[in-house]
């Protein structure tokens, strides 16, 4: 190379690593979780957690999840965590190939239930149940395993936030149906409204009358609700799941939904499009019986960071800020989050993944 060849090369490599400098130097820095407002609290959602415990590999990063959200007890004031269902893969897998799965129905059932037993002693944890956790691998029937491996007694919080039951399938008491009873920090009123999977029209008369009570005319309802929107944020109508009795998104909304006075929220999961983020989510706002606002929001995000076989969903989790009547959405991964390698991916910057709505004075 000549004196001018290397001169030339000379120039175009310091304006490059200047570049980069300057760019490093205007950078924003990485902004670890922290309330907006001191008086606020927060609601923690998990995405459907079953391509974590599908692969024992994956078992990890639904532990990092779980022990994040444990660290942000006191900062975030995390009053609940919730889970939108399909806690497993396989309610009850016998043989696994690796391919589809390295665990048994059992062996998913007690790694869930050990990674969510770690909130039992700190604070309440309370799920609705998926196709996955019905049947051998995929709702084929309506038994369900849930009842075995998140029993009442598990948590001390939710146990004592338990107000009634209803029946399952087969006519016996069950937490796949459930109402639990919370009072936020700031003196709001909640009751956590538990629904089976495609719930029965049982199930659903069973709601209607339970919110229509009188002790909980000045409570808001959650309603947790495993499939509910699809990725346009439309009700889902029908699926091809060979179940009968059954009720998908828009009959839950015409059938219970709607004509509630009470239920405000209703967060569900279900749907997954491979490493595609804005796949996994929905949002809309409707108004029930009384003319208040429903906000209806489903979160997941399986079939990321790889697909239907990749690590479980890249521990993504929503974070939902109360503050008064004000409620700002947020979704962060304490995966991405705990290397400086990867920070800058973990906070979603999309529109569908950080906004804010107003509930209902």
């Amino acid at each position: 190379m000549n004196r001018a060849a290397f001169r030339l090369l000379f120039v175009l490599l310091l304006a490059f690593s200047g570049g980069n400098a300057l760019a490093q130097t205007q950078e924003k820095p990485f902004q670890s979780p922290s309330l907006e407002d001191e008086d606020a609290w927060t609601l923690v959602l998990f995405p459907d957690t079953q391509s974590y415990v599908k692969f024992q590999r994956n078992q990890p990063i639904l532990d990092l999840m779980v022990h994040w959200v444990l660290d942000q007890i006191e900062p975030l004031q995390v009053e609940l965590v919730l889970h939108v269902g399909d806690l497993v893969e396989h309610n009850a897998l016998q043989i696994p190939d690796g391919i589809i799965a390295d665990q048994t129905g059992r062996e998913q059932w007690e790694a869930v239930s050990r990674s969510m037993g770690k909130f039992d002693q700190q604070v309440p944890f309370i799920a609705t149940t998926g196709n996955h956790d019905f049947g051998i691998k995929n709702v084929e029937n309506r038994v369900s395993y849930y009842d075995r491996y998140f029993p009442i007694e598990k948590n001390r919080f939710t146990r004592g936030m338990l107000r009634d039951h209803g029946l399952d399938a087969q006519g016996m008491p069950t937490l796949l149906n459930a109402s639990y009873e919370f009072e936020s920090p700031d003196g709001d009123k909640f009751l956590i409204l538990v629904i089976e999977f495609a719930p029965r029209d049982a199930s659903l008369e069973w709601a209607r009358e339970l919110i229509s009570r009188e002790a909980y005319a000045d409570h808001r309802v959650i309603l947790l609700n495993h499939s509910y929107l699809d990725r346009n944020s439309e009700f889902i109508e029908t699926e091809a799941y060979p179940i009968s009795d059954r009720n998908y998104g828009k009959a839950v909304w015409e059938k219970l939904v709607k004509p509630s006075k009470n239920i405000e929220l209703v967060f569900s999961g279900h749907i997954g499009d491979p490493d595609n983020p804005e796949g996994h989510v929905g949002f809309r706002t409707d108004t029930n019986a009384a003319g208040r606002k429903v906000h209806q929001m489903t979160f997941n995000a399986q079939a990321l960071g790889g697909g239907w076989h990749g690590n479980g969903g890249d521990g993504w989790l929503r974070l939902l800020e109360f503050n008064g009547l004000e409620v700002t959405v947020k979704t962060f991964s304490p995966l991405f989050a705990i290397s400086p390698a990867t920070r800058h991916l973990a906070w979603g910057t999309g529109a569908y993944e950080t906004f804010t709505f107003r509930l209902d004075p």
